[in-house]
C-alpha cells in the first residue's frame, strides 16, 4: 500500500527539524575540533546532490538502506531504486525517486550504483551475476557497496569491476538504524582515492563521519574488526547483568558502578539503556544479523590464520539465542535469552 500524502508531509517536517538540530551540533563540533588524519570532517548537511547533478542507483531498501536512500533524495540526488519489497520502493517514489523493475535498469541509469544488501551471497548475485550490476553498468561508473560481507567477496567483485572499467568502493556502515534515520551514520571506506572522492558527496549526505581506511577491501575488514567488539560485548554484557540479577543487586546502582570504571562499553552505556533495559527488543540490529557477522569474523580470521576463541564462543551464544526464538529480536536481547535460559528475571530500568 502506498503511504498517503499526509504521512509524507509529516516525514518531511520531522526530517527538517532533526536536520536543523543536527546541523547546529555539527557546526559546534567543527568549530572546536581539528581534523584528524584519515578522517573526513563532519559532514555539513548541504544539498550535495544539487551541486553534483549525480544520478544514483540504489539497490536494497531494508532497515538501513531505506533511510539512507531517503536522505539522498532529500539532498537532491536523482535516484533510481530497486528492492524486493514494493512498499519500500513506494516510499522512495514519494520522495521523487524512480522505481526500477530490475537490477539491470538501476545499473544502466546510475553514475554510482549503491548496494545495501543482507549477505555475501546476495551481493555476489546482485553485483556479479549474469544480470547483475557489473553486466549492465557503464564503464567509468562506480559500485558503492555498503553491505557487511566477507572480504574475499569484496576482493573478487572489485577485481571483476576493474576488468570492466568500473570502479568499486566498499563502505560498510557503523552505528545503528536510528543513526541512519537521522543521517548520522559512520562509514568505513575502502577504495582508490579518486573513487573515494567521487562517492564522498553521497556518504556526506547519509552520514556524519567518514573514514577512508585504505584500498578496496579495507572498509569491509575494518567493519569486521569493529563488529567483533560491538557484537561480542553484547554477550559479556548479558552475562554480567544476568549475574547481577541472580545476586539480587539493584540494576541502576550496578550500572552506575560499571559506567564509572573501565568495564564500561558503548553497548552497555549508550545502546542498552534505550533498548532492552527499557523493554524494547524490536530491531535495530537483529540477533540473526549479529550471528551472521560473527560467522564472517570467524571465517575471515580462520582464513588469515588468526585464532579468535572469544569470537567463536560468542557466535555459539548467539546460536543458542536463535534456537530459542530470539533471532528476529534486537541484539541487546541477548540478555533476555540468557535470563530465560537460566530462569532469571530480565533486567529492566525503572
Amino acid at each position: 500500500m502506498f503511504p498517503d500524502r499526509a504521512r509524507l508531509v509529516w516525514l518531511d517536517a520531522e526530517f527538517a527539524i532533526r536536520s536543523f538540530c543536527h546541523a547546529v551540533l555539527v557546526w559546534d563540533r567543527q568549530t572546536r575540533d581539528a581534523v584528524k588524519p584519515g578522517l573526513v570532517p563532519e559532514a555539513r548537511h548541504e544539498t550535495r546532490g544539487k551541486e553534483t547533478g549525480m544520478d544514483v542507483g540504489f539497490i536494497g531498501l531494508g532497515r538501513m538502506g531505506r533511510p539512507m536512500a531517503s536522505n539522498l533524495c532529500r539532498k537532491g540526488f536523482r535516484l533510481v531504486v530497486n528492492d524486493i519489497n514494493p512498499e519500500a520502493v513506494a516510499e522512495l517514489e514519494l520522495l521523487q525517486a524512480r522505481a526500477a523493475a530490475t537490477v539491470a535498469e538501476v545499473a544502466s541509469a546510475g553514475q554510482v550504483i549503491v548496494t545495501m544488501l543482507p549477505n555475501s551471497a546476495i551481493v555476489e548475485q546482485v553485483v556479479g551475476g549474469a544480470e547483475g550490476v557489473l553486466a549492465h553498468a557503464k564503464p567509468g561508473s562506480i559500485v558503492l557497496d555498503m553491505s557487511t560481507i566477507d572480504p574475499e567477496t569484496t576482493d573478487r567483485l572489485a577485481q571483476q569491476a576493474r576488468a570492466r572499467g568500473i570502479g568499486f568502493v566498499d563502505a560498510p556502515v557503523g552505528r545503528l538504524a536510528s543513526h541512519a534515520d537521522r543521517g548520522e551514520s559512520l562509514f568505513m571506506v575502502g577504495g582508490d582515492p579518486e573513487h573515494f572522492e567521487a562517492v564522498r558527496p553521497l556518504l556526506e549526505a547519509m552520514g556524519t563521519t567518514i573514514h577512508h581506511c585504505g584500498p578496496v577491501g579495507s572498509g569491509t575488514r575494518t567493519k569486521l574488526v569493529n563488529n567483533f567488539l560491538a557484537v561480542a560485548s553484547c554477550q559479556m554484557n548479558a552475562e554480567a547483568l544476568a549475574l547481577s540479577q541472580r545476586f539480587g543487586l539493584e540494576l541502576e546502582k550496578t550500572l552506575d558502578v560499571l559506567y564509572g570504571t573501565t568495564a564500561v562499553n558503548g553497548q552497555l552505556k549508550i545502546a542498552w539503556p534505550t533498548k532492552v533495559l527499557k523493554d524494547d527488543i524490536e530491531p535495530g540490529f537483529t540477533i540473526d544479523l549479529a550471528h551472521k557477522d560473527l560467522t564472517l569474523i570467524v571465517d575471515a580470521a580462520n582464513a588469515a590464520k588468526v585464532p579468535m576463541p572469544m569470537a567463536a564462543a560468542a557466535r555459539e551464544a548467539f546460536s543458542t539465542a536463535r534456537s530459542r526464538g530470539f533471532g528476529g529480536k534486537d541484539f541487546s536481547a541477548m540478555v533476555d535469552a540468557l535470563c530465560d535460559l537460566a530462569g532469571i528475571e530480565k533486567p529492566r530500568l525503572r
